[in-house]
Formats: structure tokens, sequence, C-alpha cells
């Protein structure tokens, strides 16, 4: 097997198992970010944008509901809403859920181009090293001449 194969091989190796490393310690990160910061203005006024009529204005709303945990019992929680008001004040349109969906994909997408980026940064140093590695192993070593 030629130098260039070799490393070509063993690029495709390092890249696969770098994405899976990186991919699985950077893409939970970025879901709790998005998923935290959702209910915040910023992603309100971003997402709202979006999903609003013109002329409306988007406005967080936040309601006192309940929650089951793991085992069924009821816990109080807050819920929020994308509320999009026009020039009374008079509520438009309101979307529960979409508007963090799309920020959740947001930030799943920053995530996904940060391990890609990461991933590419350290699989050339991945690869050449396993190269030297396959190499050492198909050189041809001097055995001992055992003679009976």
């Amino acid at each position: 097997m030629n130098n260039a194969k070799t490393t070509a091989i063993s690029g495709c190796l390092i890249w696969f198992f770098l994405i899976s490393i990186i991919g699985s310690c950077v893409m939970p990160v970025f879901f709790m970010v998005g998923g935290f910061s959702s209910s915040s203005d910023y992603a309100i006024n971003t997402t709202g944008g979006w999903l609003c009529p013109d002329g409306t204005t988007p406005k967080s709303y936040s309601y006192a509901t309940t929650s089951r945990d793991e085992n069924g019992f009821e816990h109080p929680a807050t819920a929020y809403e994308l509320h999009c008001l026009d020039a009374e004040g008079t509520v438009v349109k309101n979307d529960p859920i979409l508007y963090a969906f799309i920020w959740i994909g947001i930030w799943a997408l920053v995530g996904l181009i940060l391990s890609g980026l990461l991933t590419f940064i350290f699989a050339v140093p991945g690869g050449m090293l396993v190269t030297k590695l396959l190499n050492k192993m198909k050189s041809p070593r001097a055995s001992p001449n055992i003679v009976n």
C-alpha cells in the first residue's frame, strides 16, 4: 500500500472517530444552551422576527403550569410562549413551541459547525500519527535466525 492510500484510509478512520467523540461532547452542550436560553428576550425577538406577521411585535409570555416528574407526580412549572402583538397590544398570533425548536436548532447548527471545525483541525495530525504507526507495522523487521 502506498503512502497516499494509507494516509487517505487512516484520515477517514480518524475523521470518523473524531467526529463521534467531539460531537458527543459538543452537541449536548449546545442543545442545553439552546434549551436554557430559549425563553430569553433575545431568542424571542430573533425567532419572532421570522414567525410573527409583518407589523407585529414579538413578546414573551409566561404563565404558571404544572409538569410531571419521572414518577408521575405533578410539580409547579413555568411555561413560555411567543406572542405577536399588533399596535394596540392585541395578540395576533401565539406560538407555544415552534420558536423554541427554531432557537434550539440554531444552537445545534452552531454546535455542528464547531464539531466539524474541531474535527478537521485534529484529523490531520491524527491521520499522520496513524500513518506512521501503520508504516511501522508493515516495515520488515529483522528476525533472529534460528538453526536447529
